[in-house]
């Protein structure tokens, strides 16, 4: 199957163009979840406004999330740029970026351009079980197909052996990400708190945690390998990367249920939303339990392998789109 990838990355199509290359490299630093889809199904990458070069089976497009309210979905996009992308692709797919309700923040008039570019499409791919249903009854349309989140393994540098210590908490302390509620159940136990930087943040979080600078996804693999639990109470439910990138390392992770990711691979460490008394119950079972955590790593590396390796992407993608 030939794809067209359609974004508003445009910081890879410029390394393309620095590099002479026409597709992601498998070893490329920052190999995120966005990256990886492409790079696992070898398609061409496109930012809006530039012309298809080639004719395609299909065209995976990802409207992108506004975070300026002072901008609105026609400073990416324009209002025609399906049918554009349908004069060279067979079918259209609209992939979810970020939580389900994402869209809801626009004003009015891009909440409705929104929802008719999702009726415009002929699928639509999305992260979790809670978004099948979601989008399915949103739209009624029947190709709603989860796109699972991936993992390159050749973009992770190879990872010493050390002696895991502290806690890695999955967010900043901001609504999107619940870095707050992640670390009060830290203080729980008695381990050191790190967490990534993002871009949001709010002032004086350092004084609390070890907070890391921000890094590339290869640098951040090699840093989250030094933890030794972790803890992600984000209710912003989208792709769940987090709790793959633990699952992969064999590093126990506290998280919601909602997200496929955290449920699938940490089963015996996820919760319902808001349950901060058994996330607290978790942490302290993992820190004073050798043979629960043992089991919670052990089954986190297994689920990882079997549900999520990159050859269970290959089957899953090929099973939806019917490829032989």
């Amino acid at each position: 199957m030939k794809i067209a990838y359609i974004t508003e990355m445009h910081y890879l199509n410029e390394f393309l163009k620095n590099s002479n290359l026409n597709f992601i490299p498998r070893n490329f630093k920052g190999m995120k979840t966005e990256v990886a889809w492409p790079t696992a199904l070898k398609a061409h990458l496109y930012g809006f406004g530039q012309k298809l070069r080639e004719e395609y089976d299909l065209g995976i497009i990802i409207i992108p999330k506004v975070g300026d309210l002072n901008k609105t979905l026609n400073n990416y996009i324009t209002e025609d740029f399906i049918e554009v992308a349908r004069e060279k692709c067979k079918k259209i797919a609209i992939m979810q970026e970020g939580p389900a309700w994402f869209f809801q923040r626009y004003n009015l008039l891009d909440q409705i351009f929104y929802y008719n570019c999702l009726q415009k499409a002929d699928i639509l791919l999305v992260h979790n079980e809670i978004d099948v249903k979601y989008f399915k009854g949103l739209t009624e349309k029947e190709n709603v197909f989860i796109l699972p989140t991936l993992m390159i393994e050749d973009a992770i540098p190879p990872l010493p052996q050390v002696e895991r210590t502290g806690i890695m908490i999955g967010g900043t302390f901001v609504e999107w990400y619940g870095g707050f509620d992640s670390y009060i159940v830290s203080q729980t136990i008695n381990e050191p708190v790190f967490s990534p930087k993002m871009g949001q943040k709010q002032l004086g979080e350092e004084n609390l945690v070890n907070q890391l600078p921000y890094m590339d996804w290869s640098q951040w693999m090699l840093e989250l390998n030094k933890r030794k639990y972790a803890i992600h109470l984000m209710k912003t439910f989208a792709a769940g990367t987090f709790a793959l990138n633990c699952a992969y390392l064999g590093i126990p992770c506290i998280g919601y249920k909602e997200l496929d990711t955290q449920r699938i691979c940490h089963p015996n460490l996820s919760i319902n939303f808001g349950d901060i008394l058994e996330a607290k119950k978790l942490i302290r079972i993992l820190h004073t339990d050798k043979d629960f955590y043992i089991k919670c790593s052990n089954e986190a590396k297994l689920n990882y392998n079997n549900y999520y390796h990159e050859n269970k992407f290959y089957s899953t993608f090929k099973k939806q789109f019917k490829i032989s």
